[in-house]
């Protein structure tokens, strides 16, 4: 089950940050540490409301972050979509001993089906350009690759897909 994301999440949410960490660096993917995502962004995202979990057997094994924020790097890319709004995904993170499963795909489902029941002209995403799991599943799902970005860690892959 997908659902908003609670105050009391917040120590499970960081659980699995630091769990996701510990495998992608294992795997030479240095994409998040102890700067970012920290407790405070996480914090945010509830308060704003645009944070949401993935919830099996009342453990939460996932999240996901929905806003119109887009980071200001993404000003310089030629996208497809210009005449509505846009959704972003932010942090989209599962924890490792639940890879595999399919959360991330449901997350993306999740994200395409609110994009269009809210009327979004499109979603819009970045991903660690390394994290070749979380490119290839953005790939598959039909997002196209629009350009590159610098953030802190490198460089991230931008991606694109209408959803009206």
């Amino acid at each position: 089950m997908i659902r908003k994301g609670k105050i009391e999440d917040v120590k499970d949410i960081m659980n699995i940050f630091s769990q996701a960490i510990i495998d992608m660096e294992a795997e030479g993917i240095y994409q998040w540490d102890n700067v970012y995502p920290n407790e405070e962004v996480i914090t945010d995202d509830i308060k704003e409301g645009n944070l949401y979990v993935y919830e099996d057997e009342n453990i939460v094994k996932g999240l996901i972050v929905l806003s119109e924020h887009e980071d200001d790097e993404y000003k310089s890319l030629q996208w497809k979509f210009n005449l509505g709004k846009h959704l972003i995904i932010h942090r989209l993170c599962v924890n490792p001993k639940y890879k595999g499963n399919g959360i991330a795909r449901q997350f993306v489902n999740f994200a395409e089906k609110y994009g269009r029941e809210n009327n979004y002209e499109a979603i819009r995403l970045d991903a660690f350009i390394p994290n070749k799991r979380a490119c290839t599943m953005y790939e598959n799902a039909g997002y196209m690759r629009i350009g590159i970005v610098t953030f802190r860690k490198g460089e991230f892959y931008c991606y694109e897909k209408g959803v009206r």
